[in-house]
């Protein structure tokens, strides 16, 4: 039998070319050792590839929790964190193509174990600025420092220089198996963030006694180096094992002859066959490369695979956009801490996603849906979970009362420019900057932007324990018998704010359940659209357009449009715009969802096309092909035993943050 060298070589294969001839008679005992020892291998490799999806989960959902920490230590706007989230995905663009049509044919191991090595390595890349660039400096009133002296925050003498931060050191402070641990990856990776969340990001370096602020303050930022390193660890441990596994592993004999064997099944055995002719091992590039521009054809040929792409690319834009940003959404929607809120996502949302998935193949599998009822079902999905979506619209709070910013100082809420409204007749007196961020809560309710702005006339205590008195801007709204007072932080949002909350997290678990229900379906939709020796190059270019067109991007327009929500900017020290201090909570929330929304609902568009080219062609009419034919199209016959088996449920989950990366 000749062997084309269009057909993928596979990695569970034989060692040696067996005669034709089985006559050569082997012990029960041998038998028994040979089916012990390939069972021993593929559990190996099973294991130890599940602990790669494992840290890339837990590394690509760690730098997710981190976004709003990077932002604040770097004081650096969302749009350019978009960048930087949206070039975790860059590494891998220059080799996707190439080791998903070629890996086949090498070194699959090998392969697998330098991809571990190379993520550690950005990943230890990533935590690196930390240790270069100095301690972190918040801004923060002299008075606040621990000291007994007490100091006017208005500075009324004009021989006095206003002090906007001061040099502080501060204190120190990521199938089966292989699915199950792919899907607890992303859950470590929250619990890790919230975890070094906690840690103040200069731990092991400063006096943590001598820290002004807690994680609960605006300004705080985590050790969201920690959780890189240990990262980075996790997968240099993962990639050992692959260098020291053989090419080929041999099957059990057991299931060598297997008619009714899945698709992994067929993975494993198809070189079995091959291997019986003389197929040589040693594969040359060029013989490989030679099918490559017409596998390439074949694929963009397929009108359903085509408009399936644009589909996903399209949904994953709105679900990458809306996951990136979403702890940032947290925190400055509804006052929670990055703590919090990498612990509710953490907890709730990525098990909401987990179960969504497992209930799709559980259906697909339980009904033997057709490809036809797969495409029903993520159509289904997505148009329920983008519906689910608009309620969330209506479960937001107001905007903080900030003096300048949302609210003017005599307590009207209508606004001009902040440049202008930071200023009042309260506070001309005081020589202060606006462009310092130091929130005090003065007793009438109302967040000044920082206590010289508030005209305080003087303070006691120190560190967090601060108070001011005599502030002239928050005496506007008092009686004259009132002192007029204020503390150090922001004030805490309505009283409605924590209930939003809570019907937001109920109503966000439910809306990612039905979202993820589709994945399932639409990856088995995917998978029997293209020929069988085309499914290993199809994934890869399903898996590079949707980085390079939805991993990418994404992030960085997403964080562009949530800039244009900011209402006050912080300075860096250096000169120039910093990180964004205060949201506009209405129109981040209009924004966020809002574009969430459009780019979910056009991707339902292309779910329907696709949807439509089934059932046309699945009509009676349309079922003879032409005498060329078309190539790679979807089977849509009844024949659902033939569709899907339990071992299929072994592949088919698929998310943003779970493609096989090698």
């Amino acid at each position: 039998m000749e062997i084309s060298p269009k057909e993928n070589a596979q990695y569970f294969s034989n060692n040696t070319i067996l005669p034709v001839d089985r006559s050569s008679f082997k012990s029960e005992s041998s038998a028994s050792k040979e089916k012990q020892s390939c069972c021993g291998g593929i559990k190996i490799f099973l294991g130890a590839l599940s602990f790669v999806y494992f840290a890339k989960a837990l590394s690509g959902s760690y730098l997710k929790s981190t976004i709003t920490q990077i932002e604040r230590r770097f004081d650096i706007p969302s749009s350019l964190v978009g960048v930087i989230d949206g070039s975790f995905e860059i590494g891998n663009l220059l080799t996707i193509i190439l080791v998903s049509y070629f890996g086949a044919k090498l070194h699959r191991p090998r392969i697998i174990g330098a991809g571990c090595l190379i993520m550690s390595a950005g990943t230890f890349l990533i935590a690196m600025p930390q240790f270069f660039m100095g301690r972190y400096r918040y801004e923060r009133f002299p008075s606040t420092m621990n000291s007994t002296v007490s100091i006017s925050p208005c500075l009324q003498d004009k021989s006095q220089t206003p002090l906007s931060a001061l040099e502080k050191f501060q204190a120190k402070i990521n199938a089966g198996c292989v699915q199950t641990l792919a899907i607890i990856g992303p859950i470590f990776g929250f619990l890790l963030g919230s975890l070094c969340a906690k840690l103040y990001v200069d731990i092991g370096f400063v006096d943590l006694d001598s820290l002004t602020i807690t994680h609960k303050d605006v300004q705080w930022v985590g050790a969201w180096w920690l959780g890189y390193l240990i990262a980075g660890a996790i997968s240099v441990v993962a990639g050992i094992p692959f260098w020291f596994l053989p090419k080929h592993l041999p099957k059990p004999e057991g299931r060598k002859d297997s008619s009714t064997s899945s698709e992994q099944s067929k993975f494993i055995t198809e070189d079995n066959k091959e291997q019986h002719t003389s197929y040589q091992q040693q594969v040359k590039i060029g013989e490989m490369a030679k099918d490559f521009l017409p596998s390439l054809k074949n694929l963009f040929g397929n009108p359903v695979y085509i408009l399936y792409l644009c589909a996903s690319i399209l949904h994953f834009n709105s679900l990458i956009g809306m996951v990136t940003y979403k702890p940032k959404y947290i925190e400055q929607q509804y006052g929670q801490t990055s703590s919090k809120t990498n612990f509710v996502i953490g907890l709730i949302n990525i098990p909401a996603v987990a179960f969504g998935i497992f209930s799709g193949g559980l259906i697909m599998k339980k009904f033997r849906i057709s490809v036809l009822g797969a495409a029903k079902l993520s159509l289904g999905s997505s148009f329920f979970g983008y519906l689910l979506l608009l309620s969330l619209f209506a479960m937001g709070c107001e905007n903080s009362d900030v003096a300048g910013l949302t609210v003017s100082y005599h307590g009207t809420k209508q606004m001009s420019g902040y440049e202008q409204g930071l200023f009042s007749d309260c506070n001309s007196d005081c020589m202060c900057s606006q462009n310092d961020w130091d929130p005090i809560c003065g007793e009438n309710g109302i967040t000044y932007v920082s206590a010289c702005l508030a005209g305080c006339q003087a303070s006691n205590g120190s560190g967090k324990n601060t108070v001011f008195f005599n502030c002239s801007c928050v005496g506007i709204l008092e009686s004259p018998s009132r002192s007029s007072s204020a503390v150090m932080g922001p004030c805490q949002k309505g009283n409605e704010c924590p209930k939003m909350f809570l019907y937001f997290l109920v109503t966000s678990v439910i809306t990612s359940y039905t979202l993820s229900v589709g994945g399932t379906p639409g990856y088995m939709l995917l998978l029997r659209c293209i020929k069988p020796h085309l499914k290993s190059f199809a994934l890869g270019i399903y898996t590079l357009a949707v980085r390079v067109l939805a991993g990418i991007p994404a992030p960085v327009y997403f964080g562009v449009a949530i800039d244009t929500t900011c209402l006050k900017w912080g300075s860096k020290r250096c000169g120039g715009r910093g990180a964004c201090r205060l949201y506009h909570s209405s129109t981040l929330r209009y924004m966020y969802l809002g574009l969430t929304l459009v780019l979910g609902t056009m991707s339902i568009f292309f779910s329907i096309a696709v949807l439509w080219v089934l059932r046309k062609r699945s009509a009676p009419q349309n079922e003879t092909l032409s005498a060329n034919g078309e190539r790679g199209t979807c089977v849509t016959n009844s024949r659902k035993d033939n569709f899907f088996n339990s071992d299929h449920l072994i592949q088919t989950t698929y998310w943003p943050e779970k493609e096989t990366r090698l």
